[in-house]
């Protein structure tokens, strides 16, 4: 019984669709675009923050750190200090964030291959839809 209760526990945990998952909590965190654009950037590179952020297109200071802290959390983002004057502090994925980044990469695939359809259908959807108050008809 206490078996079944554990495995049940385990499955809830692993589901996305719940609301009050582990895996909606984990699957949240990196399933935004500066987690992305991160683990895309470190790839299989050790960079410095100043470098990460030079790679990140836009990513404010603050930005950076919260995702890279969040990053580091789940295990994703391995985070060295060295004791050095001024002090030095390295980035770099884990197994599990570049297992992530074969993801990103096809995500990142699938994004230039359908650039412009998509790009046709925002226009199309656009001119059909001008002045759309949003309500359902």
């Amino acid at each position: 019984m206490v078996t079944e209760q554990a495995r049940r526990a385990d499955d809830e945990d692993g589901d996305v669709t719940r609301a009050d998952s582990l895996a909606r909590q984990i699957f949240s965190g990196v399933a935004n675009k500066w987690a992305l654009l991160i683990i895309n950037a470190l790839g299989e590179r050790t960079l410095r923050f100043t470098a990460l952020r030079s790679e990140v297109d836009g990513v404010s200071h603050k930005m950076l750190t919260q995702t890279l802290r969040a990053l580091q959390r789940d295990g994703l983002v391995h985070r060295t200090v060295y004791a050095e004057v001024p002090p030095r502090v390295d980035y770099r994925l884990t197994e599990a964030g570049a297992a992530l980044r074969d993801t990103v990469n096809g995500m990142c695939a699938w994004t230039r291959r359908y650039l412009d359809e998509i790009e046709a259908a925002r226009r199309r959807f656009d001119a059909q839809n001008t002045g759309d108050t949003g309500g359902e008809s």
